[in-house]
């Protein structure tokens, strides 16, 4: 398959290769859903959904040798498509594709020492799933006090450095606090975790929290609008 990296091997290694696999899914699942939909024709053989390292993603039939080179992802997404909601084959698909993560990390760790591989798990363990992201498992909803302080005048709910800015006040004395408040805070488009010295946006539609950078807008950009809606609610809107 194009896009693969080299054989990972140490701890370091296997999640570089692991984040950018799951950065690559979780594109193809949000930001590039359409287009992934589209791929998913149930009238095609059966296909998989891949991640690459490298930050790319393909739709394409399984490895013709046997055994693989790699772990395969789970085979004929496509076939469940148009029997059932889009989210919710949207969902199944990530679950498929967390498993695939968990059992290329497993393949490139077999020859891990036992505390390594622990060390491994906790850094896996560490991110959201990629059900979790899809699902909105781990969203702004799930924290009523920051959905509630951190509306901004104008509407657009947003971080600048670290401060959430509501009436004029600060969200949180300290940085330290606020880390404590927003730990299980994720990126809806990388499932990144929310850091305080970053610029975040959150969408007024879905809810979802989303790096500055992830969605293109700037600080300077925000406090002009006075409405913000993420990449895939304008999708759906789209497509209404």
């Amino acid at each position: 398959m194009a896009g693969e990296s080299s054989n990972p091997g140490t701890v370091e290694e296997i999640f570089k290769d692991f984040s950018g696999r799951r950065s690559s899914i979780l594109q193809a699942l949000s930001v590039d859903v359409d287009k992934f939909y589209s791929l998913c024709n149930p009238e095609m053989e059966n296909l998989c959904l891949y991640g690459h390292p490298n930050g790319t993603w393909e739709v394409n039939l399984p490895a013709e040798e046997v055994p693989p080179e790699l772990p395969e992802p789970a085979l004929g997404i496509n076939f469940a498509r148009d029997g059932m909601q889009r989210h919710d084959w949207l969902s199944l698909v990530a679950v498929h594709s967390d498993c695939w993560l968990l059992s290329v990390s497993s393949y490139f760790g077999a020859r891990l020492s036992r505390n390594e591989k622990k060390r491994l798990f906790s850094l896996i363990n560490d991110l959201p799933t990629l059900f979790e992201v899809v699902t909105s498992r781990k969203t702004i909803k799930d924290k009523p006090s920051m959905d509630h302080e951190s509306k901004s005048q104008n509407g657009v709910n947003r971080s600048i450095e670290g401060e959430m800015k509501s009436t004029g006040k600060l969200m949180q004395e300290s940085s330290e606090d606020e880390e404590d408040e927003h730990g299980d805070t994720y990126c809806g488009s990388c499932g990144g975790h929310y850091i305080n010295a970053e610029f975040w946006i959150c969408c007024d539609v879905c809810e979802r929290w989303y790096h500055g950078k992830c969605v293109k807008i700037k600080p300077a950009k925000a406090e002009s609008m006075k409405q913000y809606k993420c990449p895939s609610c304008c999708t759906k809107k789209g497509r209404q």
